[in-house]
């Protein structure tokens, strides 16, 4: 892979990491417990935290897909990068309008039950804590 876009991939993997780890495995649990945040004001806050989180991940991801294109990777790069954009795209196209539609109606106060797509969403950011790093060590190793 070619130095210099293999130094943009590794950068893009591990700050597209750093992101996923503090926001979906620091924040995101931890807003619950402050005192006085109820579950409405936790997902209002989530829904715009995630938001942003996501239009961020979205544009990482296009960073990573021009550097790897570019660069000319090897194997080890090429199968993390994909399954991670693919995760991405899972969650922004599949399991996040599932969210914010149950999280509209907790919003306007309905009680409804728990959803298996916060599940998915969870194995999904897993599942890309677990990719990015070894991608960014892959990216550097070229």
């Amino acid at each position: 892979m070619n130095t210099p876009w293999a130094a943009v991939a590794a950068a893009t993997a591990f700050v597209w990491f750093g992101m996923v780890l503090a926001i979906s495995f620091i924040e995101a649990p931890l807003k619950f417990r402050a005192p006085d945040v109820t579950l409405r004001i936790g997902l209002g806050i989530g829904r715009l935290v995630f938001r942003a989180l996501n239009r961020a991940e979205a544009v990482l991801s296009a960073v990573l897909v021009v550097a790897v294109a570019a660069g000319g990777p090897p194997a080890p790069v090429v199968v993390p990068a994909v399954l991670v954009v693919g995760l991405l795209l899972v969650q922004l196209l599949a399991v996040r309008p599932v969210l914010n539609r149950r999280s509209d109606r907790v919003l306007a106060g309905e009680d409804v039950p728990r959803s298996r797509a916060h599940l998915v969403y969870i194995a999904c950011e897993s599942a890309k804590a677990l990719l990015l790093p070894a991608l960014g060590v892959a990216a550097l190793s070229v």
